[in-house]
């Protein structure tokens, strides 16, 4: 089959003919028809993940049919049209138990642990765990984004930020986690502000419903902010990952509210210094959001069947496998299109 690999971090990948994967008797192998390129892709061929094992091929939101199953699958037979969380839990411990197999401590991840997506078929291990059935009402450009950036924001706004009608929600970074989290808070009746650095994402975010958009890198971005909240947000989503943002969003928050973090911070900024005291003093939730177990799919399925959210409006540009190595390479810059960039294979 063909792929996007790389042999070494931060090179340019190249599109190789490699083996097809064998399928795991708990998994199943999906013909991959569309897959987005997350930063988390980016972080990942940069080498800020230590699970990434040389040579690699990224990938790990996709959508596609089911072209084999294991002995032991009881849920699938073949030819399903699905995703998957980026978490591919056990199904089996403790904490899958809980009904958090987006945390799952034996989960695997395709694209990180394993090779992904970025090819003509990928394996989904614990397949009656993780896979979901997506319908044919959402085209694949569109339920590429429903293995990770859509089902993340999707989360962080109901079930971590827990966002209700009325109340003030920033989010910090318009990219595809960012936007997706507007178009989600938007639907949940919250007034939205939206922060970022680019003229064409802050655009999007106002088309996509936010109420006001901010110039990331005004001076006085941050009493626009508060301004814009009526002095201060019940709810922060950030959604870049930066340590800078991590503060800031902190910073713009009324008493009691929630800060959900998001963006991946690496580096540097993976132990930020934080203002604890005024965590304490006004009684702040910091708040991590790691994806989407496939439990929790079916409402927000329903939302976008019904038309109460449209990720279609996210999609800013496809390109085929070929163009996939330099679209990878291309998140080093500033980005040349809003909105997310899909792979059709």
């Amino acid at each position: 089959m063909r792929a996007v690999v790389y042999e070494s971090f931060g090179e340019l990948p190249t599109i190789r003919s490699v083996d097809e994967p064998e399928c795991p008797p708990h998994g199943a192998v999906i013909a991959v028809t569309a897959t987005g390129v997350c930063r988390s892709d980016w972080h990942a061929w940069l080498g800020h993940d230590d699970t990434v094992l040389l040579p690699h091929v990224p990938g790990h939101e996709f959508v596609g049919t089911i072209v084999r199953v294991g002995a032991d699958v009881r849920s699938w037979s073949g030819g399903e049209r699905v995703t998957a969380p980026f978490v591919n839990a056990c199904g089996t411990c403790a904490v899958c138990a809980e009904g958090r197999q987006n945390v799952c401590p034996n989960q695997t991840q395709p694209g990180f642990d394993r090779w992904g997506s970025f090819a003509e078929r990928v394996i989904v291990h614990h397949a009656d765990t993780n896979l979901v059935a997506v319908p044919g009402s959402i085209d694949d450009a569109t339920a590429a984004a429903l293995g990770c950036r859509f089902a993340t924001a999707y989360r962080a706004v109901t079930a971590r930020g827990r966002v209700c009608a009325g109340e003030e929600v920033v989010v910090f970074g318009c990219g595809g986690v960012g936007l997706s989290a507007i178009l989600v808070a938007v639907a949940a009746g919250a007034h939205v502000v939206a922060v970022d650095v680019s003229v064409a994402a802050r655009d999007l975010a106002v088309r996509l419903g936010a109420a006001v958009a901010v110039d990331g890198e005004a001076e006085d971005a941050d009493v626009q902010v508060s301004a814009a909240t009526d002095g201060g947000a019940h709810v922060v989503i950030e959604a870049l990952g930066r340590a800078s943002l991590l503060r800031r969003g902190l910073a713009s928050l009324r008493p009691g509210g929630r800060h959900v973090q998001v963006g991946l911070l690496a580096g540097a900024d993976s132990v930020p210094a934080l203002d604890v005291g005024r965590v304490i003093a006004l009684e702040l939730e910091l708040l991590g959001s790691h994806g989407m177990p496939a439990h929790e799919y079916p409402a927000m399925l329903d939302q976008i069947a019904r038309g109460i959210i449209d990720p279609s409006a996210l999609v800013g540009r496809t390109v085929s496998l070929d163009d996939a190595p330099s679209a990878l390479a291309a998140m080093s810059g500033p980005a040349a299109t809003a909105g997310t960039t899909v792979i059709l294979l």
